[in-house]
């Protein structure tokens, strides 16, 4: 049975984290959906790439999902972070002991904002973690703290990426890709 993984993203977010995670996980197998909480599938990145997105958020909700991810990149981490039927959605996946990551501001506004990093170690973008309550900053480019993975922003994307292959297909998986991209 193959892994599944859900990227939600809307207009504003990150051009390289959310296209590397993309890449990454579709380099690994892994069935990936992007899905666009926006009223159109089209997205417009934070630095102008354009994506068309996979499906409408709404759409896929119901399925079920190994790991759901959050780019940053601003506005469009706030605007994940404002968007409740993500919020509930990454709230089951938490309390269903599944993988849930985010990258850059996603943690500090979207994870944060949905009470799923409680007692938990956890980065993001530096200048964002005087936002964050009731978990532990640690200044590192990638945090796994049990099933949320996250990182600090575009210059760590490919490692978050890579990461998150680990986690979700093992550490063989995770060496097979990145040895494919030459790292």
């Amino acid at each position: 049975m193959s892994k599944r993984a859900l990227i939600a993203v809307a207009d504003g977010v990150e051009d390289i984290e959310t296209v590397t995670l993309l890449d990454v996980l579709r380099r690994a197998e892994i069935e990936v959906v992007l899905a666009s909480i926006e009223t159109r599938r089209m997205i417009n990145c934070a630095h102008g790439t354009r994506l068309t997105a996979d499906a409408m958020l709404v759409d896929v909700l119901a399925q079920d999902f190994d790991l759901i991810v959050l780019p940053g990149g601003m506005p469009g981490a706030l605007r994940l972070a404002e968007h409740q039927p993500l919020a509930e959605r990454v709230r089951q996946q938490a309390a269903a002991g599944k993988l849930f990551a985010a990258i850059c501001a996603a943690p500090a506004l979207a994870l944060q904002a949905y009470g799923v990093l409680k007692q938990r170690k956890m980065t993001c973008y530096p200048a964002f973690s005087e936002r964050l309550s009731g978990c532990t900053f640690v200044d590192q480019p990638v945090v796994v703290d049990g099933n949320c993975i996250t990182s600090q922003g575009p210059g760590t994307a490919l490692e978050f990426a890579l990461t998150l292959v680990e986690q979700v297909l093992g550490k063989s998986a995770r060496a097979s890709v990145a040895s494919d991209m030459l790292l």
